[in-house]
């Protein structure tokens, strides 16, 4: 990838983080790379996807359901201690206060609505650190479907609260134990199994990865995270837009809901990666999972295992729809360590009484380090806070 400078003007409206071009493509990334079985199923999901989106009465019962079962709108919040503290002025949007405690029931209400819609009886999903799981369980409660769920060993162990409470809510949690026993595993093994249940079961991708028209759309039904922002923030501050938007990014779903939101003014996007799990800062290009983007790989172009103290963002890519901001030079995509991450939870903790999500303290720790450098003295952070720390408190109570 050629080298780009830190940042560029804002790329015109027109045609950014709207629907993709040709084959599903956002420039050169993304396309729809699967078995002819897993093509066929992806065209029915965006017919479908195509026709609900257009039609009111959908948009209407999402809506509906989305503030009634999740709790939308999620306040924006001001961090005034840490602000002061900072010397820049952050605002938190709340998406750890959402039914399920994170922003994964946005997208996942979307589709188990869509599959209902198709006729399908059953969601299959994947997750990492559960809280995609959590919210695929809840949404096939809810409508009265049934909820297969598969999860890398690894992240079983860590995350054993949300794999009771999946469990509790009626889900089959399926342990994975191929390769790192990761979030791509269980992705892996979705997909195939998928590839024999396309009749009956809808594919509920938990990110903004996978073939056709999965980037896109998981993308739009996160858009509203976005679009409250942009009004919120609106209402907050006289410039009516920030100077930075800041999200965490795995495979990048929290961070192109708020990107879409956005995507027209002159605010600067940063998308914070585990630095071992930095597909959009070190990847190259590659085919995984479906999809035409940015991962780690080896001389071979081998998949290289990744690695993040926080399971939702131990993914070795990004979403295509991020591999071309990044080359757009319209976002920024950095990295955070481990440690930074359990600090900037810890100091959040006790500035603001917020425990956040280990893969939202990436982002906060970004914000931290940067304070005063990239972040001038007195601009203004829009932070998207993706989840609550709940499920990590077994691993920052051995580190802590």
């Amino acid at each position: 990838m050629p080298n780009l400078s830190p940042w560029r003007a804002p790329v015109p409206a027109d045609g950014l983080m709207g629907e993709p071009g040709a084959r599903g493509r956002f420039g050169e990334y993304g396309g729809r790379y699967a078995p002819e079985s897993l093509v066929e199923a992806c065209r029915e999901v965006d017919e479908a996807f195509r026709e609900a989106w257009a039609d009111p009465g959908f948009r209407g019962a999402l809506t509906e359901l989305l503030a009634l079962h999740a709790g939308r709108p999620t306040p924006l919040t001001p961090a005034r201690r840490l602000s002061q503290e900072l010397g820049v002025r952050l605002l938190l949007k709340r998406e750890d206060l959402t039914h399920t405690g994170s922003h994964k029931i946005n997208n996942v209400l979307g589709q188990a609505l869509l599959a209902q819609r198709m006729g399908r009886r059953r969601l299959i999903a994947e997750t990492g650190a559960g809280q995609h799981g959590v919210a695929t369980a809840t949404a096939a409660a809810l409508l009265g479907l049934e909820a297969t769920v598969f999860m890398g060993e690894r992240d079983i162990e860590r995350q054993s609260l949300n794999v009771f409470r999946m469990r509790m809510l009626g889900a089959e949690v399926v342990p994975v134990s191929t390769g790192s026993r990761t979030l791509k595993d269980a992705t892996s093994e979705a997909m195939r199994h998928w590839v024999g249940a396309t009749g009956d079961s809808h594919y509920c991708v938990g990110s903004v990865i996978g073939p056709d028209p999965y980037p896109w759309m998981v993308r739009e039904f996160q858009r509203v995270i976005g679009d409250e922002a942009r009004a919120q923030f609106a209402a907050e501050l006289r410039t009516g837009v920030p100077d930075h938007v800041v999200a965490c990014v795995g495979g990048g779903s929290n961070a192109a809901g708020t990107f879409a939101g956005f995507a027209d003014t002159p605010a600067r996007f940063v998308g914070v990666e585990a630095e071992g799990g930095a597909g959009a800062t070190l990847g190259s290009l590659g085919v995984l999972h479906g999809c035409r983007s940015l991962f780690l790989q080896d001389d071979d172009g081998q998949i290289v295992e990744a690695h993040s103290i926080a399971a939702g963002l131990d993914y070795p890519g990004v979403g295509p729809e991020h591999a071309h901001l990044r080359e757009l030079g319209r976002a920024r995509y950095v990295t955070v360590t481990d440690e930074e991450a359990v600090a900037a939870a810890l100091r959040l903790a006790r500035t603001e009484g917020i425990v956040p999500a280990l893969e939202s303290a990436h982002a906060l720790a970004w914000v931290i380090r940067e304070a005063g450098g990239e972040l001038p003295a007195g601009s203004t952070v829009l932070m998207t806070l993706s989840g609550r720390g709940d499920k990590d408190i077994s691993t920052l109570k051995e580190l802590l």
